[in-house]
């Protein structure tokens, strides 16, 4: 998916996640992931468990996007998922979004200027 800047990669995670499965998809994103600074959002609507499969897959993309500078961020993640993330603490290394569009807007959007170093700044040409 393209917004009119870089392209944004956007992979529905299979619902079970066999060996077969997870060998397809890591062929799948191996494409996204080699490339410089990857944007891979994953689709997580579809999964109907949140194995040590699953958070390996998640955990194995996000090391390789960010070996190339990148970032992979989640999108509709099943509550009970969720759950799951936040208990073995993988939820944290991921941005997570509602929707699909919403994961892929937000690699879009210029990050907040945290106010520390907005009110830095100021002073700093205060006393220009």
């Amino acid at each position: 998916m393209t917004t009119g800047l870089r392209a944004v990669a956007v992979k529905k995670l299979p619902e079970v996640l066999s060996v077969k499965d997870k060998l397809t998809f890591l062929h799948e994103v191996g494409s996204v992931l080699s490339g410089n600074r990857p944007r891979l959002v994953l689709d997580c609507s579809s999964i109907r468990e949140c194995d040590s499969s699953v958070i390996h897959l998640l955990i194995h993309c996000l090391e390789e996007a960010m070996k190339r500078n990148g970032d992979v961020k989640l999108a509709a993640v099943p509550r009970y998922a969720a759950i799951m993330l936040v208990t073995t603490g993988v939820a944290r290394l991921f941005e997570t979004f509602d929707t699909t569009e919403e994961a892929v807007n937000s690699f879009h959007q210029v990050p907040s200027v945290p106010a520390r170093v907005e009110a830095k700044r100021e002073a700093t040409e205060e006393a220009a």
